[in-house]
């Protein structure tokens, strides 16, 4: 049985990211438009820096796959502006909504402290484009430390839409608070596992930059909770 390329995992967790995203912000994009964050600029801007980052990478992933390495490198220039884009409007968001660390609920002091990590990985791996290994793995850790808040909006779609009126006399308000605390750490958690999984797989050990990734995300984790 041939082995698969190693571009398929890329691409597939790419596409996965982007319908994820998708169906975690699809309030604002098809069901609830005229909510007030549809017409406050600065959740527009980064919105369109967000989506714009997971097509580019689904499409990016995809052109390696497919051998179209032409496309591929001219679409990183416009890829890298967008990832500056992503950090500056996430970055002004912090500063807007800053109410202090001790205020804010652990998975936003998550997205603090990963933001940094996500800017560090997208000018690593330019820096490195010509080292396909780290570039890749680059790029995937750093989109794997801003899944926060696609993690957090898909809990209601995926699970408490059918869950909820499944398990009704169950559900109970506490059980629902256990359960988006294991779903969301647990599919957080979930795709840097795959990339671990993959190294194995793919080069019979963990590569650095996986390592390094998987060991700042636990670190944040056990910080953000516990702090």
């Amino acid at each position: 049985m041939t082995q698969p390329t190693s571009g398929t995992y890329f691409s597939i967790v790419s596409v996965l990211l982007l319908v994820l995203s998708v169906v975690a912000f699809s309030d604002n994009l098809f069901t609830d438009v005229s909510q007030p964050s549809n017409s406050d600029p600065k959740f527009i801007v980064h919105g369109l820096f967000g989506l714009a980052w997971y097509v580019l990478l689904a499409t990016q992933a995809n052109l390696v796959r497919t051998r179209k390495l032409r496309l591929h490198r001219k679409l990183g220039i416009a890829a890298f502006i967008v990832a500056i884009g992503v950090t500056l409007s996430t970055l002004y968001i912090f500063v807007v909504l800053w109410k202090g660390w001790a205020n804010m609920e652990p998975e936003v002091r998550a997205n603090r402290l990963l933001l940094p990590g996500y800017a560090l990985c997208v000018l690593l791996a330019w820096q490195l484009r010509g080292r396909s290994d780290w570039h890749k793995r680059l790029i995937f850790i750093g989109t794997f430390f801003m899944l926060g808040p696609v993690v957090d909006r898909i809990y209601d779609p995926l699970v408490m839409s059918w869950a909820k009126p499944l398990f009704s006399t169950l559900y109970t308000r506490q059980v629902d608070e256990i359960a988006y605390l294991v779903f969301r750490w647990g599919s957080w958690a979930g795709f840097f596992l795959s990339l671990w999984l993959y190294d194995r797989k793919q080069i019979g050990r963990i590569h650095p930059v996986t390592r390094a990734g998987c060991t700042w995300f636990a670190l944040v984790v056990l910080v953000s909770e516990f702090s």
